[in-house]
């Protein structure tokens, strides 16, 4: 197999996930789909959530506690700021606004919601960063490959009440898991064991808060502009904590 054969797998995941759930999505009447989006959010939230949990249940053990818990804060707090300052949720916006309007989607209204929710639920978590370094370096796609199976999966019901944007989710997804498979020698020294794990319950808390937005039917925080954190969380892994 072809080194990043686990990104185009995942891609097409993306992409068969939302035709299923378009071709399911005109079975359904509206308030189905209302349905279906509210137990899709209650499903994000527990998959967030328990990824949340396990970081913190391990950190119990930790003598160093307190100190990992406000790195993790500081994290998310300038995250926030750098993310506000960019306005990545903005430009993320604009060209879902740019591929709606190019695949004569305009009266479709869930088109940039849908392609900005299921963007970030496949591209956030660290799945989506060991994954393809894995496939680079040790030409294993296998952590990609069940990422496929759970993308599909979510975003076949997705799809099934956002409509079509959800399928074009796998354009960031193929250039930011393509891009990591690329860089793979450059990025996998940052990664070490700590790194890991925080990107994991930083990546799991974004991945609720992607939840808590579709259960909501607004935006209740603008995940996008919070991305940066993951950077800052794998800087402060190299802080030395005694």
């Amino acid at each position: 197999m072809f080194v990043g054969i686990g990104t185009v797998v995942n891609c097409f995941a993306v992409v068969f996930g939302g035709i299923f759930g378009l071709i399911f999505k005109k079975a359904l009447k509206e308030r189905f789909q209302q349905t279906m989006i509210k137990a899709m959010g209650v499903a994000v939230i527990f998959i967030g959530a328990a990824g949340a949990l396990k970081r913190l249940f391990a950190l119990a053990s930790d003598k160093n506690e307190t100190i990992h818990i406000v790195l993790m804060v500081v994290a998310l707090a300038l995250g926030a700021f750098v993310g506000e300052l960019i306005n990545i949720q903005g430009l993320t916006e604009k060209f879902g606004a740019f591929l709606k309007e190019k695949t004569g989607s305009s009266n479709d209204r869930d088109f940039i919601d849908g392609f900005v929710y299921a963007s970030l639920t496949v591209c956030v978590g660290a799945m989506a960063v060991i994954g393809p370094i894995e496939d680079a370096l040790n030409r294993d796609p296998s952590t990609l490959f069940t990422k496929a199976i759970l993308d599909f999966v979510i975003i076949m019901v997705m799809a099934s009440s956002k409509g079509k944007g959800t399928i074009f989710s796998a354009l960031p997804l193929g250039v930011f898991q393509g891009s990591i498979t690329l860089f793979a020698k450059l990025i996998e020294p940052l990664l070490n064991d700590l790194a890991v794990t925080n990107i994991s319950f930083i990546g799991s808390m974004l991945i609720f808060c992607v939840g808590l937005n579709l259960l909501t039917d607004k935006q209740v925080i603008r995940v996008a502009n919070v991305l940066p954190s993951l950077v800052f969380i794998v800087l402060f892994s190299y802080i030395p904590i005694n």
